[in-house]
């Protein structure tokens, strides 16, 4: 990783943790799924407002570590208005950046959360990193009417 990504990836997640954007319940949401990281003790559960098939709210409320609490920020903020089909699809792309030594850590496609490739440099984070986008995938998949428990 070079020194500008480093320097990107430290300071996002020092932003995302210390103020973590859509940190809250939505009281009326389509779909809450918990997450869970038994190896280091993350919970947290997102929560989904849709509209049709596009994601009007998203959410999450849980304790972690800094990584993932700033994982979870940066992609509530990516995934309001897009559909379920560009979540879907962003899944799989955060997916392989976090799992992937050669996959691309294209910042002009990906913008901050780009800043998430520097997990793989630590391999006992990237379920850290991954936890919000594997309940976020739980609830794109589930019916919403109790939550899942993902690990």
């Amino acid at each position: 990783m070079n020194d500008s990504l480093k320097d990107l990836y430290r300071d996002v997640i020092v932003d995302h943790n210390r103020a973590p954007r859509n940190f809250r319940k939505i009281p009326d949401a389509d779909r809450c799924v918990e997450g869970f990281n038994p190896l280091c003790g993350d919970k947290l559960t997102v929560y989904l407002k849709l509209d049709g098939e596009t994601l009007s709210d998203v959410s999450f409320e849980g304790s972690g570590c800094a990584i993932s609490v700033a994982s979870a920020s940066l992609m509530t903020e990516r995934l309001k208005g897009k559909t379920r089909a560009e979540a879907e699809q962003l899944f799989d792309t955060m997916h392989d950046l976090l799992t992937r030594a050669d996959a691309p850590a294209d910042a002009e496609d990906l913008g901050k959360l780009a800043a998430l490739s520097g997990v793989r440099e630590f391999p006992s984070r990237v379920k850290c990193a991954s936890l919000c986008w594997h309940t976020l995938k739980g609830a794109l998949q589930g019916d919403g009417a109790k939550p899942i428990s993902t690990e």
